[in-house]
């Protein structure tokens, strides 16, 4: 198979899981993401509000969520629903397979998506680095994406899975806002890594994103693991 047949092949198999992955509305969810981050650019600048890499960040944070929120919230429903999930239970370890990819196409495409935003916003708003706002931005997308695959597998109901990332989003927002301690933590599952605390050595702060990159790296690991783990449980499922 020559380059050109193989990079065809990616393509259609990367378009068919996008439409399986977002049930055809991949479009609607993008332009919904796009329609919120324009409308806090607006304000920005109707307000006249002093903007940096920390704003834009703050800005983008919402939409990388709402990007990640509907493919697996409703990922596994949709499987059922479809009755995929008979086919793809049919073939040993297949289902991993299936999943481990589609996770990496959803990340993939959403951290494009993130690039594509934030060059909006370098070219409207404020000289940001494109492809470093977008890797930061990966972290908790990584982290809410993979717990919603998890409760995904353990309730099997988009609906109830997402009420309980709803609440729980909620919950650490609110928490974060109590404890104002809490904000220049590395614990902060929204530390934003361009906003250094006021009398916050550079250094401590280098260490403290770091710690957080770690934190939020090996939580994903783990949620993506019982997820999959919980797959297993074909019973369940069919």
């Amino acid at each position: 198979m020559n380059i050109t047949k193989y990079t065809t092949l990616t393509a259609a198999i990367i378009r068919h899981n996008l439409k399986i992955i977002f049930a055809g509305k991949f479009l609607w969810f993008m332009l919904a993401a796009f329609t919120f981050f324009a409308f806090f650019m607006f304000r920005q600048a109707w307000d006249r509000a002093e903007i940096s890499d920390a704003t834009i960040y703050n800005l983008l944070l919402f939409p990388c969520l709402l990007l990640i929120f509907y493919p697996t919230v409703f990922g596994i429903q949709h499987d059922e629903d479809s009755r995929i999930l008979e086919i793809i239970f049919g073939i040993p370890d297949y289902r991993y397979k299936v999943w481990g990819i589609r996770l990496l196409i959803i990340y993939m495409a959403n951290y494009l998506t993130l690039v594509l935003f934030s060059s909006i916003a370098r070219l409207l708003l404020y000289p940001v680095g494109v492809y470093e706002m977008a890797a930061q931005l990966i972290f908790p997308m990584l982290f809410f994406g993979n717990l919603a695959f998890m409760f995904s597998t353990l309730i099997r109901s988009g609906n109830g899975t997402a009420v309980i990332m709803i609440l729980l989003g909620l919950t650490f927002f609110i928490f974060m806002n109590i404890n104002p301690r809490m904000n220049s933590t590395y614990w902060n599952i929204f530390l934003n890594p361009f906003s250094t605390p006021a009398n916050t050595h550079p250094l401590i702060w280098q260490h403290t994103i770091l710690k957080n990159r770690i934190f939020l790296t090996v939580g994903s690991a783990v949620w993506l693991l019982t997820g999959f783990l919980n797959l297993q449980k074909r019973e369940k499922f069919v």
